[in-house]
């Protein structure tokens, strides 16, 4: 059975006003019964005739009434349509409009981006797609709530609409991802280039809200449609590939999209991929890289680097996929799934030997962190004396109350905290001051370049210095030769890091070195031949 056709309101109010039109000629039609009336009424008056009819009389009156009548009911329907047609052009208004930010939303702009491919296609034209990301949005609504979120994306829109000409088809896909489309001459390509570097621009300045100056910036991907068969689809997606390769090459630039990057993302996908498989399946384990005393060579702790053993790629440093757990949000549960292991391993060691533990960023925006590995601690029952934190100086940048208040509750937990990466640009004095630090760990591009450049040098210099005065001690990471080692011992440094030392280890082999210097609690060896293992002992 066929569904019942739904009714048009509209139509239904045009047909009132003709079927109101038919009354009005009816009563027009009935003018001249009036006119024989008003003929009678005169002829008495005079004394020539005996008065109108009585019948003619009254219809007049019901004539005079349905006149009245039919035009209040034109008046009614009239206004009727007209309120009904602005509410119909307000609904299609909201339908394809960001209530926001007055830009089209996502469904408005495929369907009018398509057109505007066609008709630039037909004239020989072309098109460019800008797809823009604000940077670390997500930070502003965390940091300072949603209503600065939504004075960021007003006044973002507001500086998108003043750089690009008016002409530019203007959206809000949703979240804080703004599309701008653009007809131009082939020719006119830098005039694109300096468009998309001045909405940059524009969008590095500040934001006033409630008296704070909230800082943001954008990363912008452009896509080009040359021919009527690009899909907006497609435009969308090569800008916003393109859009996150600025993103790693340091955000804050525009760049546009070349086949080469889909390959990468691609790839970017299968790592992601190979995480959320691997985790369950502990392919994540930790390795540990020796610290020692280079005054004396004494070993005093490892810190834990994380390594992914793929059963299809092999071992995989973290730089190839701890950036892409960041930014899927898988880091804290691959961290925490690291450590937990690398406690368990580190329970063996001899109380001297300290185990350090790198925390991301994203980690520290987790109000909860404390408590997560504190948990740990517990379960685990490795001491927290036992364990130090290293934190980079970037989770500092962004909400250093939250970071004061979980390395607060670490500290009493009697966990120990090293300021990561020193002097590589987010330092401030006043974070050593605010915050409850042990040590502090000297960026390992510093010492690398130490001893070719007297400004490297400088620098190193002036970090012991502090770390001097502040009573707080110096570890020197990267240190892979003898003169590094003996330069900075000189200096004063206390402890150093890196291939001079000895590469990371898996546990397994981390156990066997500390079996052969006698720094284990517990005798037994993992994994270790019972022949070997009486071996490891007479050497101990």
């Amino acid at each position: 059975m066929a569904a019942p056709r739904r009714r048009d309101r509209s139509e239904d109010a045009r047909r009132d006003i003709v079927a109101g039109g038919i009354v009005v000629a009816a009563i027009l039609l009935f003018v001249g019964t009036g006119s024989n009336v008003m003929q009678a009424v005169v002829q008495t008056l005079i004394g020539l005739g005996g008065g109108p009819d009585k019948v003619l009389s009254v219809a007049l009156v019901l004539n005079i009434a349905l006149i009245l009548f039919g035009w209040r009911r034109y008046e009614d329907l009239n206004r009727e349509i007209r309120e009904r047609t602005e509410a119909e052009q307000r609904a299609r208004y909201l339908a394809d409009t960001d209530p926001l930010t007055g830009f089209l939303n996502r469904r408005a702009l495929l369907a009018r981006g398509q057109e505007l491919i066609a008709r630039a296609a037909a004239q020989q034209r072309q098109v460019a797609l800008f797809l823009l990301d604000l940077d670390h949005f997500k930070t502003v609504n965390d940091i300072h709530g949603h209503a600065a979120g939504d004075r960021v994306l007003k006044v973002a829109a507001d500086r998108i609409s003043t750089v690009l000409p008016p002409n530019a088809a203007k959206a809000r896909l949703g979240g804080d991802e703004f599309v701008a489309m653009l007809v131009f001459e082939p020719a006119a390509r830098p005039q694109i280039d300096a468009l998309a570097a001045q909405l940059v621009a524009a969008l590095e300045d500040s934001v006033a809200h409630d008296a704070q100056h909230i800082r943001i910036g954008a990363s912008l991907g452009i896509a080009l449609a040359d021919d009527a068969s690009t899909t907006m689809e497609t435009m969308v997606r090569q800008a916003d590939i393109a859009m996150y390769h600025g993103k790693d090459k340091g955000r804050n630039r525009h760049i546009w999209f070349e086949p080469g990057m889909e390959m990468a993302v691609q790839v970017r996908n299968q790592i992601e991929t190979g995480i959320r498989g691997g985790m369950p399946r502990g392919e994540f384990v930790p390795h540990f890289e020796p610290q020692v005393d280079i005054a004396s060579g004494r070993l005093v702790g490892f810190e834990m680097l994380m390594r992914w053993d793929s059963p299809e790629y092999g071992m995989i440093p973290p730089e190839r996929f701890i950036p892409i757990a960041e930014e899927s949000g898988l880091i804290g549960e691959l961290s925490l799934q690291v450590i937990r292991q690398a406690m368990e391993a580190a329970k063996a060691w001899d109380p001297s030997i300290m185990l350090a533990v790198n925390i991301s960023p994203q980690q520290l925006k987790d109000p909860w962190f404390s408590q997560k590995l504190t948990k740990l601690l517990v379960e685990t029952g490795f001491p927290a004396s036992q364990l130090e934190v290293e934190i980079t100086e970037s989770s500092l940048f962004e909400n250093l109350p939250l970071v004061r208040s979980i390395v607060t509750s670490l500290k009493n937990q009697g966990v120990s905290l090293s300021l990561d990466d020193f002097g590589t640009g987010y330092s401030s004095l006043s974070h050593l001051r605010a915050l409850p630090f042990d040590r502090i760990k000297i960026d390992k591009s510093f010492i690398a370049a130490m001893r070719g450049s007297s400004d490297a040098r400088a620098i190193v210099v002036a970090i012991i210095r502090l770390g001097e005065s502040l009573a707080m001690p110096i570890t020197a990471e990267g240190v892979e030769d003898e003169a590094s080692a003996i330069e900075l011992m000189r200096l004063g440094c206390l402890k150093g890091q890196g291939w001079h030392y000895g590469r990371a280890m898996s546990a397994d082999d981390t156990a066997r070195m500390l079996a052969d210097r006698g720094l284990l609690r517990m005798p037994a060896l993992p994994d270790a031949p019972a022949g070997e293992e009486d071996e490891l002992r007479k050497q101990a």
